[in-house]
């Protein structure tokens, strides 16, 4: 009598998987099927957005600062409020300061023109959407991220390796 393994298969897609089904259906919808954006607008986009998000995070940081010692300080109270208000208010806050850590850590690469950073801000991006989603913004959801990833997929191929 031969054993054979009865272990069940798990047919499950991992995350990679998923991740690359997921790149390639928004390369079909918002690369080829979508409107394109001229070349002389893409090309602008990739010459001065480095300095945009450079700008934008240098400003920003008083800000970020801020809200992180404000966040520090006020967690506590949110969990007073129940254990849903301080999820959300710790969920909220990690997520923002991925996407932050994430578009900060691009900005060298951009200039390069790499298709690193060029991953990283699309991973800040879906990051960004991911929040959205869990603070229930719609509207910031489909016309945010919506907007984000579309430029994003149309200068992707301006990003090399």
């Amino acid at each position: 009598m031969s054993m054979t393994n009865t272990t069940p298969t798990n047919n499950t897609p991992d995350l990679k998987t998923l991740y690359t089904q997921f790149e390639s259906l928004l390369e079909e919808y918002l690369g080829k099927k979508a409107p394109a954006l001229p070349t002389s607008a893409k090309e602008a986009i990739v010459k001065y957005s480095p300095y945009i998000t450079l700008l934008v995070l240098l400003f920003a940081l008083p800000a970020i600062l801020a809200a992180l010692g404000l966040s520090a300080l006020f967690t506590p109270f949110a969990y007073m409020g129940g254990l849903r208000y301080g999820m959300s208010f710790s969920i909220t806050t990690i997520i923002l300061l991925v996407s932050l850590v994430l578009e900060g850590m691009a900005i060298p690469g951009l200039f390069a023109r790499k298709a690193s950073a060029w991953k990283l801000v699309y991973y800040a991006t879906l990051v960004n959407g991911l929040y959205s989603l869990f603070s229930f913004n719609l509207g910031g959801f489909i016309i945010g991220t919506g907007i984000g990833l579309y430029v994003l997929i149309q200068i992707k191929s301006y990003y090399k390796n």
